[in-house]
C-alpha cells in the first residue's frame, strides 16, 4: 500500500529526527534501526522504504544534526551582543554537556565519523560550513587570522566538551568548560 507523499515525508522526517538524537546520544552502533523505528511508531520493515541502508540513514542524520545546531547557533548569534561570546557561553556550559542528544554532532560523533566512510563526506562539508560561518560572523582580534582562529576556537570548544563529558568528576568537568570558554574568548 502506498501512502500519500506528505505522509511519507512526515515519516521520513520523524525517522531522521529520532536518528539524529539517538546517534548523538549513543553513537552509530549504540542505536539500531529497530530501536529508531520503534521510537517513531513504525516497524523495522518500513525503514527500507525510506533508506537503502543504515549507513544512508547515518549520513542523512549527520546532516540533520548539523542543521539543527546551525539553527540554534544562528539564533543565538543573531542578537546584538558579541556573537563569539554568545556561542562560547552556549556551547561550553553544563546544559550542552549534559544533553548530547540535542547537542553538537561534532563532539558527539566526531570519533565515530573518522571510522565511518558513509557519513564522513557530509560531516566534512558541514565542518567546513561551521568554520566559514565562524570566520565571517565572529569578531576576531586579528582579522588576518580569522580562519585560523575559527579553526582554533572550534577545535578547542569541541575538545573541551568531549573532555567535560568524559570525566567522572563534576568539578573538573565544570572547570574544563569554564577554563576553555574563558581562554577561547580571548581569540
Amino acid at each position: 500500500m502506498r501512502y500519500p507523499a506528505n505522509q511519507t515525508a512526515e515519516r521520513h522526517e520523524k525517522i531522521l529526527q529520532e536518528a539524529a538524537k539517538l546517534f548523538r546520544e549513543r553513537g552509530f552502533d549504540g542505536a539500531g534501526v529497530a530501536e529508531i523505528m520503534k521510537a517513531v511508531g513504525l516497524t523495522h520493515g518500513v525503514f527500507y522504504a525510506h533508506f537503502p541502508s543504515k549507513e544512508a540513514l547515518e549520513a542523512e542524520a549527520v546532516e540533520r544534526a548539523f542543521a539543527q545546531s546551525d539553527r540554534r547557533v544562528y539564533a543565538l548569534t543573531a542578537e546584538g551582543r558579541d556573537k563569539k561570546q554568545a556561542f562560547l557561553d552556549n556551547y561550553l556550559n553544563a546544559a550542552h554537556r549534559d544533553d548530547p542528544g540535542s547537542g553538537c554532532a561534532i563532539a558527539a560523533l566526531g570519533p565515530e565519523i573518522a571510522r565511518d566512510s558513509a557519513a564522513r563526506k557530509p560531516f566534512t562539508q558541514r565542518v567546513k560550513h561551521v568554520i566559514d560561518g565562524m570566520t565571517g560572523r565572529f569578531r576576531w582580534k586579528r582579522k588576518g587570522a580569522a580562519r585560523r582562529n575559527a579553526i582554533h576556537l572550534l577545535s578547542g570548544a569541541v575538545g573541551a566538551l568531549v573532555l567535560a563529558r568524559a570525566v567522572d568528576d563534576p568539578r573538573l568537568s565544570d572547570e574544563i568548560l569554564e577554563s576553555v570558554r574563558d581562554s577561547l574568548a580571548s581569540l
